[in-house]
């Protein structure tokens, strides 16, 4: 049921996003894009069904599995020819920014959350039209669509952070359900590590892409990534401090340890020497996979802990409209069909994404998982970095300052002020 395709889809479009930002960020929007006959923003939609051709671009194994799906909505669409090209991961970005600057872009498309801000200042993205109800999706997940305020497309597929924990560690360690605040998992941690022999409480985490572990932490707090007009970054509050400093009080506790060999996760929760950490759904597989049939009764999920608010990451991915396409109005009615609630559960069978509309999760198939309920119980309250085009630079730089805190004993206020300095340098990108 689980795989590992989103975390594979997140490192992988972060590492091509800052390459290819880079180059393009500081160039806002494009002459070129938008030209044609299909260049204005559509408005409405018109009734009926959808006619003429589309192309259509997703990455990876979506790219691979979309066209079953396609061909359900060409059923109902018997006029409408849909020609999907699957594009692998690591060639996506380039891919997307060199026929934005060729006004070529596919009608409409799969955008990782990230690279929203990007597309939409380059002018590329067609403004969600009037009509779509968003009332069904997650609101963490449908944030990732808004860019300055304007919505570009709707989410297609969504994932959260939970906790991860070893059910029968736990209960050797005293705990016979899972702690529900941070005071609560601090002491499981150390009771993991006491009681039930592991080396490690928890693993949390240092370095490229820790900042999905601590900004869960920072927002719990109360903290925020930029003001609500997101020009300004607000890195360095006393709610930023207060998550960082208890990231770090993991470590300073020898809770969690920066001696973790990299991508040992799963074995190491199998062998009970870090029996918690926290990651995404497709780690329910991946940790079944390593254990087998014995550790798969005692795989445990629970909400990140909290402080004011229990709040996680939400990721993903979105499914657009390019403005420049001719036949926008038939590839909105597309991007209508892939946000319909039975659409979205036929496509959870399909590839294991888990859907954006929040009524998909009553069906079977996902209700009746022991884990999954619980992801979607977190989804109400998840948050995503803002769409700004230079968020990945910034986020690199956050890891970079998180893993000096930890590593070089830097205090959480220095760590708030390096990070608040490097991304107020780097700026938002906007145009």
């Amino acid at each position: 049921m689980f795989t590992h395709s989103i975390r594979r889809r997140l490192v992988i479009g972060s590492a091509a996003l800052t390459a290819a930002a880079l180059a393009l960020g500081g160039c806002g929007r494009s002459s070129d894009t938008g030209t044609g006959s299909g260049s204005q923003p559509t408005t409405t939609v018109s009734e009926g069904p959808a006619t003429g051709n589309l192309t259509v671009w997703a990455m990876g194994t979506e790219g691979e599995n979309l066209p079953k799906l396609i061909d359900q909505f060409k059923q109902a669409n018997p006029g409408v020819n849909v020609t999907v090209t699957p594009i692998p991961w690591d060639a996506a970005h380039d891919k997307f920014t060199t026929a934005i600057a060729a006004g070529k872009p596919p009608d409409a498309a799969m955008v990782g959350t990230t690279w929203m801000g990007e597309f939409a200042d380059l002018g590329a993205l067609d403004p969600t039209p009037q009509g779509f109800d968003n009332s069904g999706f997650y609101e963490g997940a449908l944030d990732t669509t808004k860019v300055g305020g304007t919505q570009y497309g709707v989410p297609w597929y969504v994932e959260t952070r939970l906790v991860f924990y070893r059910k029968d560690l736990a209960a050797k360690a005293g705990f016979s359900t899972p702690p529900t605040d941070w005071d609560g998992l601090k002491a499981m941690a150390k009771a993991m590590k006491e009681k039930a022999g592991a080396k490690y409480g928890i693993n949390l985490g240092v370095g490229a892409g820790s900042w999905q572990v601590v900004m869960p932490f920072a927002w719990s707090a109360g903290a925020s990534i930029t003001d609500a007009d997101q020009k300004k970054f607000t890195l360095d509050s006393p709610e930023m401090q207060e998550g960082l400093k208890y990231y770090k009080s993991f470590f300073t506790d020898k809770l969690a340890g920066t001696d973790l060999p990299p991508n040992q996760t799963e074995a190491q929760f199998v062998n009970g020497q870090v029996p918690m950490f926290i990651s995404g759904p497709w780690m329910a597989g991946s940790v079944a996979k390593a254990g087998g049939d014995a550790i798969k009764p005692n795989i445990g999920v629970f909400r990140m802990p909290k402080n004011k608010t229990s709040t996680s990451f939400v990721g993903g991915s979105d499914f657009v409209v390019f403005k420049s396409s001719k036949n926008k109005d038939s590839a909105w009615k597309l991007v209508k069909f892939l946000s319909d609630s039975k659409t979205q559960a036929a496509w959870f069978k399909m590839s294991s994404d888990l859907p954006a509309v929040k009524s998909a999760w009553q069906d079977p198939s996902i209700a009746s998982d022991p884990l999954l309920p619980v992801f979607g119980q977190q989804l109400e309250d998840a948050k995503a970095p803002p769409a700004i085009v230079n968020w990945e630079q910034v986020a690199t730089a956050f890891d970079a300052e998180t893993e000096k805190m930890v590593r070089k004993n830097v205090s959480p206020a220095d760590t708030a002020k390096a990070i608040q300095s490097k991304a107020t340098a780097i700026g938002t990108g906007g145009s």
